[in-house]
C-alpha cells in the first residue's frame, strides 16, 4: 500500500502540480499588465500615435506576452489598436461587451476621466486558452486614445 501511495505521488500528484504551477506561469500578472501599460504609455508618447497603435496591434513584444496585450479606444469611439483581437479594430467600443453586459469602452474612459487612470473589473475570453475568465485592466489616458492592458484569472482577487 505504501508503494502504491508513492507511485501514485509520483505519477499523479506531482505532474498535476507542475502542470498548474506551469500554468499560472502562463499568465500575466497585475503589476506585469500595469508595467506593459507603463511601457505603452512612454512608446505613443515617444512614437506618436499611428505608430504606437501599429505596434500595440503587432502582436509582438513588448506590447504582446502570453495573455497580455495592448488594447485602445480612439476619440471617435471606435477600436484603435488590439493585439489581443486584432479583427476589433475600427469597431465601435458599444460592441466591446462583457458576458455580464459591462460596456468596457465607456466605463474605459469614465474611469480615467478623473485622473487620467483607473481599473476595471470583468470577464472575457482570454485569447491565450479561449476560456471565459475574469479579467482586470488597468486604463490610462494617453493622447487622443485610452489604453488598456488586462490580465486574466484569480490573481488579481487582492488587487
Amino acid at each position: 500500500m505504501k508503494r502504491f501511495a508513492s507511485l501514485a505521488l509520483v505519477y499523479f500528484v506531482v505532474p498535476l502540480a507542475l502542470h498548474v504551477g506551469l500554468f499560472a506561469a502562463d499568465q500575466g500578472t497585475p503589476a506585469e499588465a500595469k508595467a506593459m501599460l507603463s511601457k505603452a504609455t512612454a512608446h505613443y508618447r515617444m512614437v506618436g500615435r499611428k505608430q504606437a497603435l501599429a505596434d500595440f496591434t503587432a502582436k509582438r513584444p513588448p506590447f504582446y506576452d502570453r495573455d497580455l496585450y495592448v488594447f485602445c479606444i480612439g476619440p471617435e469611439r471606435l477600436v484603435s489598436a488590439n493585439g489581443g483581437f486584432p479583427e476589433t479594430i475600427g469597431v465601435p467600443e458599444d460592441t466591446a461587451v462583457d458576458v455580464d453586459g459591462k460596456g468596457l469602452g465607456a466605463t474605459a474612459r469614465q474611469v480615467t476621466s478623473a485622473n487620467g487612470e483607473g481599473f476595471v473589473r470583468y470577464r472575457w475570453i482570454n485569447p491565450a486558452s479561449h476560456n471565459l475568465e475574469p479579467k482586470i485592466t488597468f486604463f490610462a489616458k494617453v493622447g487622443d486614445d485610452v489604453c488598456g492592458v488586462g490580465t486574466y484569472g484569480p490573481s488579481f482577487q487582492n488587487h
